[in-house]
């Protein structure tokens, strides 16, 4: 257990970050999911399946920012775009969603698009 020295030193705590991280990848999976079915019933194939993955998965990330960590990361006077203090870094908070979900959308995409098509 860090002691309150440590914690003055830097003051990010690995199991708040560990549970950050989970959330994270929890609503990533969620909205991948959710957006394999969106995907699937409106009949999307090929590269623009995957766009809109892609896109939604982005915006799902900006929102997740907007909403949760940009209030009090800029009050704390950190850089805009930086998560830093919330997560381990900056490139797995933006793009750790877009291969994690990736299985979860494939097969929600593929289960939807065969039951409307069929």
């Amino acid at each position: 257990m860090p002691t309150e020295k440590e914690f003055q030193i830097s003051p990010i705590v690995p199991e708040s970050v560990m549970h950050n991280t989970k959330a994270l990848s929890n609503l990533q999976t969620l909205t991948a999911s959710i957006f394999g079915a969106a995907a699937g019933i409106l009949g999307l194939e090929s590269y623009s399946g995957f766009l809109f993955y892609f896109v939604f998965t982005l915006l799902t990330a900006v929102l997740y920012y907007t909403i949760r960590v940009a209030p009090t990361s800029l009050k704390a006077d950190h850089p805009i775009f930086d998560t830093s203090r919330y997560f381990r870094s900056s490139f797995e908070f933006w793009t750790g969603g877009l291969l994690n979900g990736l299985a979860g959308y494939i097969l929600t995409w593929t289960l939807f698009y065969g039951l409307v098509r069929a």
